[in-house]
C-alpha cells in the first residue's frame, strides 16, 4: 500500500517533531533514528540507515534549545528517506547516488521548518495570552492549552514533512535523471564529505585547543585509510 505507506511516514515526522523539543526527547528524533525507522516502515530501513548516518554529524551541535531553532534534521533526515524511496517507485533509480541526491535536495528545505516551527510558537504565544486559564487556575483549560501547544508542534512537523517530500519529489523527478551521472561519477568522495562537513562544523563547536590540527589530522587518517584499500 503505497498511501498506506506515506501516511505512516507522516505519523512518525510528527512523532517525532514532538520528540524533537515539545515532549518526552527519547532521543527518537534524531537522523540516526527517525530515518531507519522511516525505511523501516517503507520497506527498507537500510537506506534510512544510511542517511541516518551522512546527517546525524551536520546536526549534532545545533540543537533546538531556548530560543534557538535551527532547520528541521528530524524532517529532513525521514523526508530524505521517503524521497530516495520514492525514486525506486516512480523512477526504478536505486543506489548510493539516488541516497546521496535525495539528501542534498532535503537538507535545504530542512529551512521551511524554522519558518513552521516559529509559527507553531507564535501561536501558542497568542493562545496563552488569550486564554485566562492561568489567572483562574482552571486545570483542565490549562491541560487544553497544553494539548493545543503540542497539536500545533505536531502540524508544524508534519507541514515541514509535506513542503520536503512535494518539492523534493517534484525536483527530483524532474532533474534527478539529468544529474544522476554526476553524482555518481562523484563517488565515495561525495559520500565522504558528509562525514568530514560534520566532523568539522562539530569541532568549530567544542572547545578542544588545536582543533584545526586534529581535524587534519582526522582528514589525513581518512585518506590513508582509503589509499591503503
Amino acid at each position: 500500500m503505497v498511501w498506506g505507506d506515506y501516511l505512516l511516514t507522516g505519523v512518525l515526522a510528527m512523532l517525532a517533531g514532538l520528540d524533537r523539543m515539545a515532549l518526552l526527547q527519547f532521543m527518537v528524533s534524531r537522523p540516526i533514528v527517525a530515518a531507519p525507522l522511516a525505511g523501516l516502515l517503507m520497506g527498507n530501513p537500510l537506506v534510512g540507515l544510511e542517511i541516518g548516518t551522512m546527517l546525524e554529524l551536520l546536526w549534532l551541535g545545533r540543537l533546538p534549545v531556548g530560543a534557538s531553532i535551527p532547520p528541521d534534521d528530524t524532517q529532513v533526515a525521514i523526508g530524505a528517506t521517503v524521497l530516495a524511496l520514492s525514486m525506486e517507485r516512480l523512477l526504478g533509480m536505486s543506489g548510493m547516488p539516488v541516497v546521496i541526491l535525495c539528501v542534498l535536495t532535503a537538507v535545504p528545505l530542512g529551512k521551511f521548518g524554522q519558518l513552521f516551527d516559529r509559527l507553531a510558537r507564535h501561536a501558542n504565544g497568542l493562545t496563552l495570552k488569550r486564554n485566562k486559564a492561568l489567572e483562574t487556575g482552571e486545570s483542565v483549560a490549562l491541560e487544553r492549552l497544553h494539548l493545543k501547544g503540542l497539536i500545533n508542534f505536531a502540524l508544524a512537523g508534519l507541514a515541514t514533512y509535506s513542503s520536503i517530500l512535494l518539492i523534493g519529489v517534484l525536483l527530483l523527478y524532474n532533474f534527478a535523471p539529468l544529474v544522476i551521472d554526476l553524482v555518481r561519477e562523484a563517488g565515495l568522495g561525495l559520500q565522504y564529505s558528509f562525514t568530514l562537513v560534520g566532523s568539522a562544523a562539530l569541532l568549530g563547536l567544542i572547545n578542544i585547543a588545536r582543533g584545526m590540527s586534529l581535524f587534519c589530522a582526522s582528514f589525513a587518517g581518512t585518506l590513508l585509510v582509503l589509499w591503503l584499500r
